[in-house]
């Protein structure tokens, strides 16, 4: 692909987002424009092949969602919910380099038009959305009052739709998890949790065991019992 001049880049983007305004709900985006800016995603996919450090991959991804901000921006404003390529891979990427707010924009308008993922990524869009972020959350990628707000609006956005029970037990997981404080590289003193967290905490973590018994929150489950146990007693 051509080396673009900024101000062209630009303009290509307006086009490109005209495009998703025109296309309606179902049909695909399309356009010499939206065409331009679908061969530069096939060539940033060509170059992160090539690429076999995972961290470099994503300090890569990290660049490259910048050349689809405009787009991304104008078919979020006005697209009427035609089906798109490169809407639909932002979202994912946005979710790899942990832009949260981004991913979050872009999630809440697919789920709203019901866009489909493209093939490679082999889930439904509400599984990837459940999946991500808890993996993330997980791995201490996304960690306290950003993690609960960012997980808290994906199980809102996905409560209504098919997931394997084990996906939806890790969200909640996750979810109990970050109330308590629970990450990779901190164990919390349950102990010295605010009373309500505890209660919160152990109700998703109780939603999870009760999804799927072996999702790994049965030792906390219990020591959130005898710490809200502990509490009960002291108050009497």
């Amino acid at each position: 692909m051509a080396l673009l001049t900024p101000a062209r880049r630009h303009q290509m983007r307006i086009e490109a987002a005209q495009a998703a305004r025109a296309a309606g709900p179902g049909q695909p985006v399309e356009g010499d424009a939206h065409k331009l800016l679908l061969a530069q995603l096939i060539e940033h996919r060509r170059t992160l092949k090539n690429i076999q450090s995972t961290e470099r991959r994503i300090e890569a991804k990290r660049t490259m969602v910048g050349d689809f901000d405009s787009y991304v921006t104008g078919a979020l404003e006005a697209g009427q919910g035609g089906e798109d390529i490169i809407l639909t891979t932002m979202l994912v990427w946005n979710m790899d380099v942990g832009n949260w707010d981004r991913a979050l924009e872009i999630a809440s308008y697919c789920m709203a038009h019901k866009l489909t993922l493209p093939d490679q990524y082999n889930r439904t869009l509400p599984v990837l959305l459940i999946d991500e972020p808890a993996t993330a959350a997980a791995q201490g990628k996304l960690v306290g009052d950003q993690a609960l707000r960012v997980l808290s609006q994906i199980d809102l956005l996905t409560a209504d739709h098919d997931a394997p029970d084990q996906a939806r037990a890790k969200l909640y997981k996750a979810i109990g998890y970050t109330l308590m404080g629970k990450t990779p590289t901190n164990e919390p003193d349950i102990t010295t949790l605010d009373e309500s967290k505890a209660h919160m905490a152990l109700k998703y973590l109780q939603r999870a065991f009760g999804l799927f018994d072996n999702v790994g929150v049965k030792k906390d489950m219990e020591r959130l019992e005898r710490r809200l146990k502990a509490t009960d007693s002291g108050t009497d």
